[in-house]
């Protein structure tokens, strides 16, 4: 009962620094992000204030229970008893080789950025997008080269879901204000999918409307610029924020810091390997409103664990103060290893 009661206690500032950092990335998403990552951030506020109310609230309440039933309360099973427990691993002297092999990394990813760039899709850049249902398969280069001829450049042809749909997007006179061009553009799309033999040549634009194109969207310039700026204020505020409430928390700039630069670590080679490998993986890896929620989930995680770290070396300087600094940083991080 002791061990419950101690154990809640000194996990108090673990749990809230972890979640309170990744909600105050919410509430910014939400301040300053759009449609779905204004979604997101609502799902992620609701979703940290539950896991907070069952961390702290529900779990000791079963645990409680259990202790009054006279119950043993275990938490490992014969197999992961020993795993990761009681590791001696010398994380600082090894800390260099890590330097190295994250700074490779890291340069990797910003030389792609250079070289190759990131492959924004229509949220960022502006344009036209269709999903199209054939009657049979088809294959997405024979689709493109079809629809390059009409509209003057290749669109970006991607598989769908099923083998023979397909999300085709193209920027063809996107910013062409007139009121007929969405109609021209249409209409330019099935002469160049009936040239191609992709649909009958009868197939008219009602039709096609209604039988073979399943959704269309239209994103303007303006609206791309918007989107670009609301996610790169959203993301260096909640960087700041983070900052300034480890800062706060931990009585440390460079605990702040740390924390920022893990982030930035993090992010930095999640981005590069989308640089780097858009269009050699058979699956999208494009940059839209749904990245962006999803880097930053990334951010939370990645967050949160840093908190979980920190408030264990914190912990451990406290209880031994007259113990080499880094053999306590060492054993902290050893002792984390079963929650990471």
């Amino acid at each position: 009962k002791l061990a419950i009661s101690d154990g809640y206690k000194n996990a108090y500032s673990a749990i809230i620094d972890g979640q309170v950092t990744t909600l105050l990335t919410g509430i910014v998403l939400y301040m300053f992000g759009s449609g779905p990552i204004k979604g997101f951030a609502t799902t992620l506020i609701v979703g940290i204030l539950t896991s907070l109310f069952s961390a702290i609230f529900l779990t000791r309440l079963i645990f409680e229970w259990q202790l009054r039933k006279g119950g043993t309360i275990l938490f490992a099973s014969t197999k992961t008893e020993n795993w990761l427990r009681n590791t001696k691993i010398k994380f600082l002297e090894k800390r260099k080789m890590f330097y190295v092999i994250s700074g490779a990394f890291i340069i990797l990813s910003i030389g792609s950025f250079f070289v190759r760039g990131l492959n924004y899709g229509i949220d960022f850049e502006g344009g036209r997008t269709y999903v199209v249902r054939f009657d049979q398969d088809v294959k997405v280069a024979e689709v493109q080269n079809a629809l390059a001829v009409v509209f003057e450049s290749s669109p970006e042809v991607k598989t769908f879901g099923e083998s023979n749909q397909v999300r085709i997007t193209t920027d063809y006179k996107i910013d062409d204000k007139s009121e007929n061009v969405d109609n021209e553009v249409e209409a330019l799309l099935i002469k160049g999918l009936q040239d191609g033999g992709f649909l009958d040549e009868s197939v008219t634009l009602e039709q096609f409307t209604d039988d073979y194109q399943l959704s269309s969207q239209k994103v303007g310039p303006t609206i791309s610029d918007d989107i670009r700026k609301d996610s790169a204020i959203a993301i260096t505020f909640s960087l700041i924020i983070i900052f300034l409430y480890i800062l706060i928390r931990f009585r440390n700039w460079q605990y702040g810091l740390g924390a920022v630069a893990a982030l930035a670590h993090d992010s930095l080679i999640v981005l590069g390997i989308f640089s780097l490998f858009y269009g050699a993986l058979p699956f999208s890896l494009e940059i839209d409103q749904a990245f962006i929620a999803a880097i930053l989930t990334v951010v939370g995680y990645s967050i949160n664990d840093t908190v979980v770290v920190f408030d264990r070396i914190r912990e451990y300087l406290g209880l031994h103060p007259k113990r080499d600094r880094d053999v306590n940083v060492n054993e902290a991080l050893n002792s984390t290893l079963r929650r990471t």
